[in-house]
């Protein structure tokens, strides 16, 4: 209840910033998955957590960089979200994993593969951890794609831009069922994260230009 509660009054003060959610039936009812999303604002957080709140009545955890728990309000709000720490400069295992078990409870973990917001409203070189997380735990990465929120509050701007709005478009689970049984080395890892990217580019009308062959 109290996710659908604070998720209505996200609700309201996005109303004029937020599109069409499309593809809210690809979204599992149960079992722990990974969704991963593009990311070019802070609006994505709160566009995304509405949707899979309201929508698909699940909440989800994210990993959020251990700097955001730093002051004593973001610590708060992040424990309140159940946030996962993330130590970027120790290669985030400890987080990896945390989030893996949560995942295997039958959790759902938001993670955007490219690391941070993009400066220029185009796509970044992801990393690899969301399918070497998705390879751990065994579950699907739902594949997520927003649309003009770079251009509503991109990275150091303050004030909302009006003028356009959000869509958020949720692929079809990518499984990796058939890769559990194999060596997950570097080449495999890259080539995967490559097809999640290249689904998450389709929906947010973009092109993803790294790591094609």
């Amino acid at each position: 209840m109290k996710y659908q509660i604070i998720s209505f009054i996200v609700k309201l003060v996005l109303l004029p910033f937020t599109g069409k959610v499309r593809g809210i039936e690809n979204v599992p009812k149960k079992g722990g998955a990974i969704i991963a999303a593009n990311h070019s604002s802070y609006l994505d957080h709160l566009i995304i957590g509405c949707a899979f709140v309201r929508k698909a009545k699940r909440p989800f955890r994210t990993l959020a960089k251990k700097e955001h728990f730093y002051s004593p309000f973001e610590r708060m709000w992040h424990n309140y979200l159940g946030a996962i720490p993330l130590d970027r400069q120790a290669g985030g295992e400890d987080a990896l994993h945390k989030a893996a078990e949560c995942l295997r409870k039958g959790e759902l973990i938001m993670i955007y593969p490219e690391g941070t917001r993009t400066l220029t409203g185009k796509m970044s070189r992801a990393k690899t951890g969301v399918v070497r997380l998705a390879l751990e735990a065994r579950v699907p990465v739902i594949p997520i794609g927003l649309t003009n929120t770079f251009y509503i509050l991109p990275k150091g701007r303050r004030i909302p831009k009006f003028g356009k709005k959000a869509d958020l478009n949720i692929g079809k689970p990518i499984h990796l069922d058939s890769y559990y049984s194999k060596n997950a080395d570097k080449r495999l890892l890259r080539k995967l994260t490559t097809e999640v990217m290249v689904n998450i580019a389709s929906l947010s009308n973009q092109e993803y230009t790294f790591d094609r062959d």
